[in-house]
């Protein structure tokens, strides 16, 4: 297993780019005895060698704030490993469609979208499934989902905007053509409640902590359609076959990070705290809000003829088309692998 760090969490001001900051006490000295806590076994030499390397988006979202952690946590030349922060999920699907990166963290309708759009994806690994972290919030006079009748709804033009937006509006006893559906990408949600460009907003963590704070009530969560919106690590299989090596890096040090997160919660918040614009109290509230599956569980959903998660994918696609949030079907056969995901110690 490669040496891992507890030190600090910079990023450069106006910057996406994760910093590796001066302190280099060693990992074990923080947190003694933690060897083994994310139950990996070693990666022979703990190097990507000469592959290419791998242009990894996210968007601000805390489900995937682990890889940055992991950067941070991690003292090895990073030149093999790049993320970059886009504004939302939609600039990654646009930045992959570009060639500009190679793989991105998506929602799964994301990327059954991007697919079915002829992207060459294959999903590696998944971050985590909303218990909470997604959330329509009102105004403050605003008291009951009744009350949006007849209001602005704004919401990001997904799969899992129109999944919330519609569990909620049947929740209510309403229909869409009973509110003002307002398209907003999630950089645009906070300044449209902020100048009351909408009464109500579909949103995600850090924002829907944000938004709170500003007054936000929330109405709706995730917690209504558990296990319906979850987060996958998607890369072009171009990319993952020029750096096998890269991806299983990438996968071993985010396992690690959330082993970290675990075994170190409030230290772990305290670090991501900054780069998320919360409070570490709101880091680890957030946390709370999602699950994150550890080694063993993504094995378990990304393996297997099918894999469970293949399952899932084929039924969300299915809906997908029915919502016509597909123009055609899309095969999710050999869409999801698990050769990237570390093996797990017995």
């Amino acid at each position: 297993m490669c040496n891992f760090r507890a030190d600090s969490y910079p990023v450069k001001p106006g910057s996406t780019e994760v910093e590796h900051g001066s302190d280099r006490r060693d990992f074990l000295l923080a947190v003694s005895g933690m060897a083994l806590l994310a139950g990996l076994t070693s990666m022979s030499g703990c190097s990507a060698g000469d592959e290419p390397g791998l242009r990894i988006a996210t968007n601000q979202w805390i489900g995937y704030e682990l890889l940055y952690l992991s950067q941070a946590l991690n003292p090895r030349d990073r030149t093999g490993i790049k993320l970059v922060e886009l504004l939302s999920n939609t600039d990654s699907v646009q930045a992959l469609v570009a060639g500009t990166i190679d793989g991105a963290g998506l929602t799964l309708d994301e990327a059954i979208a991007a697919r079915a759009a002829g992207l060459d994806l294959k999903i590696v690994l998944v971050f985590d499934f909303s218990a909470g972290a997604d959330v329509l919030l009102a105004r403050p006079e605003i008291t009951q989902l009744a009350g949006l009748k007849g209001k602005r709804v704004g919401v990001e033009q997904t799969g899992v905007g129109a999944l919330m937006l519609d569990a909620a509006l049947k929740q209510a006893g309403l229909t869409a053509t009973e509110v003002e559906v307002i398209g907003l990408t999630v950089d645009q949600h906070l300044a449209a409640f902020h100048n009351r460009k909408v009464d109500a907003l579909v949103t995600f963590e850090p924002i829907a902590s944000q938004i709170a704070a500003a007054g936000g009530r929330r109405l709706f969560d995730s917690r209504a359609i558990p296990g319906s919106i979850v987060d996958v690590l998607a890369l072009s299989t171009k990319a993952l076959q020029a750096n096998p090596n890269t991806a299983r890096q990438l996968a071993a040090d985010y396992f690690q990070a959330l082993a970290y997160l675990r075994q170190n919660p409030a230290d772990a918040a305290r670090r991501m705290a900054p780069r998320l614009g919360l409070t570490p109290a709101a880091v680890e509230a957030g946390y709370r809000d999602i699950v994150l599956p550890d080694l063993a569980e993504n094995r378990r959903l990304l393996g297997g003829a099918p894999a469970p998660l293949e399952t899932s994918a084929a039924k969300l696609a299915t809906v997908m088309l029915h919502a016509n949030l597909l123009a055609k079907p899309v095969d999710v056969t050999q869409f999801i692998v698990d050769s990237v995901l570390p093996e797990v110690q017995a």
